[in-house]
């Protein structure tokens, strides 16, 4: 930890090569799964009349483990994957909604999967998984397995990512220490970590520390010599990351209060430049989505309306302006959830959990996120998407834009019913927690890929599974 003067070595794994380590080893996890659900099935059930019929049911047994990661999606975030108890959490929570997808399938064509067969699958695919997951956290999350990382500068952006560190559980890396060029500062504890040395140093404390990453916290220009010794550093293969770049890797998320003036134009104009192909799949994405949202709705709508107008009369739906891409004003329809005089003033109020205004079947809807269901009309106009920031109200816009650094920039995207800040933060009732929020919508706009959609809607899928709405 701080100050360590191990040498250490180790082997260093990044976030990515976490990520593929959990989907290999939950793949290779439901396969075993699989195996044991098959040997249990055909010795203690019916196959069934034909050989053929057999195969086909078989063959899901070779299907569903290639689809379990698809269920475990909420748990390749490599710093929750270290928590037993959001692992054991998350890991129920795939069983349950594979056995929703079960239901489903099986509604729909009866008879196409073995009951039994996918009972088996299920309790011993989460029993393996749990398995693995505590050989990860057990072994891969040591310090073995860990970064070990100097942060070069300890001002108010190295502060700051101390802060965020020492609040991490469990922790990303290994903090070794701080190099700052304030020679005063020099085996001082900042933040409870020490400062190890000066840019001149830096060599030394790499060689008595077994550093392997360095983050650059300065934000103002570098001083000659410790430029000289990141470059020789880099040079021997240690990995130096900017401030801003080691935040978005830990948090998923865009420093707005530590960047500098000119980043929105460095990050948002010379380097956003999504392909074409991309904008084409996530129209034809929104448009498929939208068709099956607003299908969905049809069938639900007239037990909705029953309830809600026997429970706090009339609408039925809830219409409001909202802001667009480009600053452009639209009208989004939800379905009522708040009781008709929920702002009496006209005045926006954001709403929060446990809200008081709202009814009890509104608190139903949003538990299972059915009151954002009339927002797919507004993703076939176009004037939404799947995924993207949350349209805010045009008051909230301006008031917001005023308070928080960067905050317009979340209207170079449409919006979308939902995104990597309702995923990761869910709603911001609060100045601060916008600010949060508007972080990871930011995140979003800078990294957003047709991979990153999949992967936000799949974790939606999970939360309206487990009924996490608000």
């Amino acid at each position: 930890m701080s100050g360590s003067r191990s040498t250490t070595k180790g082997i260093r794994l990044g976030s990515g090569e976490r990520r593929l380590l959990l989907v290999v080893g939950d793949v290779l996890a439901a396969f075993g799964g699989a195996a044991v659900a098959l040997t249990l099935w055909g010795n203690l059930d019916y196959f069934g009349p034909t050989l053929a019929f057999v195969r086909f049911r078989a063959a899901w047994f070779i299907i569903l483990p290639m689809l379990w990661p698809l269920f475990m999606v909420n748990l390749y975030d490599v710093h929750a994957a270290g928590s037993w108890r959001v692992t054991v959490r998350g890991v129920l929570a795939a069983a349950a909604g594979g056995a929703v997808a079960y239901l489903i399938v099986y509604f729909l064509q009866e008879g196409s999967l073995a009951r039994r067969g996918i009972l088996y699958f299920l309790v011993s695919t989460v029993a393996f998984t749990l398995v693995w997951r505590a050989v990860y956290i057990r072994v891969f999350t040591s310090p073995t397995f860990l970064r070990r990382v100097l942060v070069i500068g300890a001002g108010v952006g190295g502060r700051a990512l101390v802060s965020i560190y020492q609040g991490a559980n469990p922790k990303p890396f290994l903090l070794l220490g701080f190099i700052d060029d304030d020679v005063q500062k020099k085996w001082q504890a900042i933040e409870g970590v020490q400062v190890l040395g000066s840019g001149p140093d830096l060599a030394r404390v790499i060689t008595e520390t077994g550093a392997t990453d360095l983050i650059v916290a300065i934000q103002g220009p570098l001083n000659s010599a410790t430029f000289q010794s990141l470059l020789e550093a880099q040079e021997h293969g240690l990995v130096v990351t900017r401030l801003p770049v080691a935040y978005e890797e830990l948090l998923g998320r865009v420093p707005i209060q530590h960047l500098e003036a000119d980043w929105i134009l460095r990050s948002f104009v010379d380097e956003l430049h999504v392909s074409g192909a991309y904008l084409v799949a996530k129209r034809l994405v929104d448009l498929g989505g939208a068709l099956l949202g607003l299908g969905v709705l049809l069938l639900i709508l007239p037990w909705v309306a029953l309830a809600t107008i026997v429970d706090s009369g009339r609408p039925v739906f809830f219409r409001q302006k909202r802001v667009g891409k480009g600053g452009h004003d639209f009208e989004l329809a939800k379905l009522r959830t708040m009781r008709q005089d929920a702002e009496k003033n006209g005045i926006a109020v954001w709403a929060h959990d446990g809200d008081p205004r709202t009814t009890p079947v509104g608190r139903i809807l949003r538990k299972a996120h059915l009151d954002e269901f009339p927002q797919f009309w507004s993703v076939l106009r176009g004037d939404m998407s799947l995924v993207g920031p949350r349209p805010e109200r045009p008051e909230l816009v301006s008031n917001l834009e005023k308070r928080i650094p960067f905050y317009r920039a979340r209207l170079l995207v449409k919006p979308g019913i939902t995104g990597w800040a309702q995923v990761n933060y869910g709603k911001g009732a609060s100045l601060e927690g916008s600010a949060e929020k508007l972080e990871y919508d930011l995140y979003y706009i800078k990294h957003r890929s047709l991979g990153l959609d999949i992967r936000i809607m799949l974790r939606t899928l999970g939360s309206v599974i487990g009924l996490k709405g608000v």
